[in-house]
């Protein structure tokens, strides 16, 4: 039997005193493609970052691939793409480098590269088409570009989950356009995603399932087509900004 990549239940979150997630459930089977939808401030960043561990829990259990989070130790099966606002601004590093560092959780001791971790890292970078781009800085590419980064770091670690928030903010079209090329071929080769987003664009035809939040609680499961409030949930057009600020700039579980 398969296990699930995601499962949570029950999880309830509040930050600086203030409930933003109220006892929400969510799965991510394997092989899934699900999106998290909803407004500004409806909690689906805060829900992701409590996901994997970067945001306590006031309640409720996380399940990846079948372990309670503090005891996952299979980090290496979970890729986490941050918001590329925060997780590259100011970032000194290569692209090679921020790629390579994605390989850390299969390493058994730090700082020593194998053959294997180059031969992951330069698919992973020829993946996300950016070959030509590896010992560029990060922080002089293209807002599309660092988002490529981002993923390209996620695939090094060979992840079965990739867990994405707002790979889509402040994305031009034509980005998105690989974007939605790339997750396409990742999601044909089994592996599972879950997207926070804002507006969909390109994505839209690759989701199984969409997850609407409201006010930190899920008001809507299902597809995509059946959503109907377009008030809380933009299907088509641009906007947005992040949920809330993070300030996370590390690697986490598996990124």
């Amino acid at each position: 039997m398969t296990e699930q990549p995601l499962t949570v239940r029950g999880v309830t979150v509040a930050l600086d005193g203030r409930p933003v997630l109220r006892q929400v459930d969510l799965d991510v089977s394997a092989g899934e493609f699900v999106t998290l939808l909803g407004a500004n401030g409806s909690g689906k960043s805060t829900l992701v970052r409590a996901a994997v561990g970067l945001v306590a829990t006031s309640s409720g259990t996380v399940e990846l691939f079948g372990a309670p989070l503090d005891r996952f130790r299979d980090r290496q099966r979970l890729g986490y793409v941050p918001q590329r606002t925060r997780a590259v601004a100011g970032v000194p590093a290569t692209m090679h480098e921020v790629v390579m560092s994605g390989r850390l959780a299969r390493r058994r001791f730090a700082g020593w590269r194998t053959k294997a971790d180059v031969a992951a890292v330069e698919a992973a970078i020829a993946r996300v088409g950016l070959s030509d781009r590896t010992r560029s800085s990060v922080s002089e590419m293209s807002g599309g570009q660092q988002q490529r980064v981002l993923i390209a770091r996620a695939l090094a670690s060979e992840a079965e989950l990739l867990i994405m928030d707002e790979p889509t903010a402040g994305v031009d079209h034509d980005n998105q356009e690989s974007l939605a090329g790339l997750l396409a071929g990742l999601v044909e080769d089994g592996t599972s995603v879950l997207l926070v987003a804002h507006e969909l664009g390109p994505l839209r035809p690759l989701i199984d399932r969409a997850v609407v939040l409201d006010a930190g609680v899920v008001t809507y499961e299902g597809p995509v087509d059946a959503i109907q409030d377009a008030a809380h949930v933009h299907v088509h057009e641009h906007g947005g900004e992040p949920d809330h600020p993070d300030g996370f700039s590390g690697n986490p579980i598996g990124a």
